[in-house]
């Protein structure tokens, strides 16, 4: 079950963290994966391990809020795969502050990415997928979509529009055989977070490490082989029937707390 095989994926933020662990798992369903990263050699480092477990992959480097440079990506991504079958909107990038701490240049730096970036990404799939018949867009969203969480005030709008981005997509090209679905995740362990912890409280990083966890009434944060787990199904052939769903995958965080 949940066979990726002789699909082609792109995945985007997949140098470390969710992405890079959606691209292992898909690549070992048998999907051939597009791994794309702002750096080139944080996607090389994910196809090599992902090469080194006997999968097939590919990296890309690009800045997923250039309109242009993603229409470049995927016309090259064209010339090695005749189908597009996946695309996961991972890449994103985080801020905490509240209304008045946030600045004009934080906001827009979270749109470019957050925002246009799967804007960009979903319209140069949703091109091709339109012109084969069919194909699966997954973005990654996250609980900060649903529900109040403090001094995340930027990142929650940028989470919002995904949200309702997908919604939007699902609607609009359900006849064409295109699902779209997102994943909401509560904190998940990620080089994010460590740094988040070493930069802000530093020698305090295990105190913080486990208050931080215990914010999930089920006590710990989330793995990102867990979130891969449920991409993978949401991108399978299994989940044919699931489209304009929002999927928590967040240990109780939104209807435990």
């Amino acid at each position: 079950m949940f066979s990726l095989a002789k699909k082609t994926a792109i995945v985007t933020g997949a140098g470390s963290g969710i992405g890079q662990a959606v691209a292992r798992l898909f690549a070992h369903q048998g999907a051939q994966v597009e791994v794309v990263d702002l750096k080139q050699e944080a996607a090389q480092n994910t196809v090599d391990e992902i090469i080194a477990a006997g999968g097939r992959a590919h990296a890309n480097a690009v800045d997923v809020g250039d309109h242009a440079a993603v229409k470049m990506l995927f016309a090259d991504i064209a010339t090695r795969h005749p189908r597009l079958d996946i695309l996961v909107n991972n890449a994103g990038i985080a801020h905490i502050g509240t209304l008045l701490t946030t600045q004009e240049a934080d906001l827009d730096r979270l749109y470019r990415v957050n925002i246009k970036g799967v804007f960009n990404c979903a319209q140069a799939a949703v091109e091709r997928m339109v012109i084969q018949g069919g194909g699966v867009v997954l973005n990654l969203c996250s609980i900060a979509a649903q529900i109040g969480l403090a001094e995340r005030f930027a990142y929650s709008m940028t989470k919002g529009a995904v949200l309702t981005m997908t919604y939007s997509i699902a609607k609009d090209f359900i006849q064409q055989g295109i699902r779209c679905n997102c994943i909401c995740p509560a904190r998940v362990h990620t080089p994010f977070v460590d740094g988040y912890l070493a930069a802000n409280y530093p020698g305090r990083e295990q105190e913080m490490f486990e208050k931080l966890s215990a914010a999930q009434p089920i006590g710990r944060m989330a793995k990102p082989d867990e979130i891969a787990a449920l991409a993978a199904y949401l991108c399978s052939d299994e989940a044919a029937f699931i489209t304009g769903s929002s999927y928590p995958i967040d240990g109780g965080a939104v209807n435990l707390r």
